[in-house]
């Protein structure tokens, strides 16, 4: 009888201890999922810049300029998801208070707080070695000799982009207008390192397209926020109270403008310096003249990303861009020689 009940007990005991693994593994799961949605990977797409001066400097085949090249995407990835993790830890407090923000991840208490201060402190490590990893790759010829090699210039484009986005969280998105040139510094620190890294010099017209780009889509994204938040706009984001639609809409007319302008004088006066690429500026007139429609007639435009991904037209005018890209800048030249 007491060997009957021992063992009831001790099948009691063992069912008990596998109920609470199985918790701890389903919990730690859950964590799991939330520390990838706090990283924002879907935010990955911006980085995607730093392969502009791959592109336009004719290096798209060339083998260690690509492999610098996607290990400096792969470091902007890292670090972005980084900053976005300091980011939610300098608001936690306001976040859980604020009647949309207190959904995410660490502000919920889906992700615990040492989660995130250990992936930082591995995401920051990992960085460094890519960057150590970079220095293995070598460059046939570094023009940035003279200033302390292309590694050297990557590396304080990095660290630049880092403390401008560190202090943006901490301080900056509560100054107007700051706020959204910040943003835009972001995109055009990313093209800069895609440069820098394989070391070419592109044209300052292609830094001005990508810094009135990025205004356009941040001034865009305020818009949004404030047209669909209305009332409760200044809740979700304080610096919204600061702004309005009227004034919005005549600073994003303002970016479009300066933005087609700056890209149309890079076609003919780029480093490129192929009048051939003026067959792309339709293609980016009909692409902002797109995204426009999105913003005012569909009240879209708070998320670049999922513009792009979502309207089909959006989408088309990017591949279409994309090819006529590389037909122009790779395949013609190739056939005309050949001719």
């Amino acid at each position: 009888m007491k060997k009957a009940t021992a063992t009831r007990d001790d099948q009691a005991g063992l069912e008990t201890t596998t109920s609470c693994r199985t918790l701890s593994v389903r919990a730690n799961g859950e964590r799991v999922q939330a520390l990838i949605t706090a990283l924002r990977p879907r935010q990955w797409i911006k980085n995607f810049a730093v392969f502009i001066g791959l592109v336009f400097a004719q290096h798209l085949f060339d083998v260690r300029a690509c492999e610098r090249a996607t290990l400096a995407f792969v470091t902007f990835c890292l670090l972005a998801s980084c900053i976005y993790l300091l980011n939610d830890l300098f608001d936690l407090e306001n976040d859980r208070q604020h009647p949309l923000k207190r959904t995410r991840p660490l502000a919920c208490g889906q992700l615990p707080v040492s989660w995130a201060v250990i992936t930082i402190a591995i995401l920051l490590a990992t960085c460094a070695l890519l960057l150590l990893a970079l220095h293995r790759i070598p460059i046939q010829h570094d023009i940035f000799t003279p200033l302390g090699g292309a590694d050297v210039l990557f590396t304080l484009t990095l660290l630049s982009y880092f403390v401008v986005m560190v202090l943006y969280s901490i301080y900056l998105k509560h100054v107007v207008l700051i706020d959204v040139f910040v943003i835009a510094s972001g995109f055009v620190l990313r093209t800069l390192a895609g440069t820098v890294v394989i070391a070419v010099a592109t044209s300052s017209w292609l830094y001005m397209v990508a810094c009135f780009l990025a205004l356009f889509l941040a001034l865009s994204k305020r818009r949004n926020e404030l047209v669909i938040l209305q009332e409760q706009a200044s809740h979700h984001r304080q610096i919204l109270k600061e702004y309005s639609v009227p004034m919005l809409n005549q600073m994003i007319t303002i970016a479009v403008s300066a933005t087609i302008m700056a890209y149309s004088l890079y076609t003919i006066e780029g480093a490129t310096a192929s009048h051939d690429l003026l067959i792309t500026v339709p293609i980016v007139l009909y692409g902002m003249f797109r995204y426009l429609y999105l913003i005012y007639m569909k009240m879209e435009g708070g998320s670049p990303e999922e513009v792009l991904l979502r309207d089909r037209f959006m989408l088309g005018t990017v591949t279409l861009y994309i090819l006529m890209i590389v037909i122009t800048l790779y395949i013609l030249p190739r056939v005309l020689l050949q001719v």
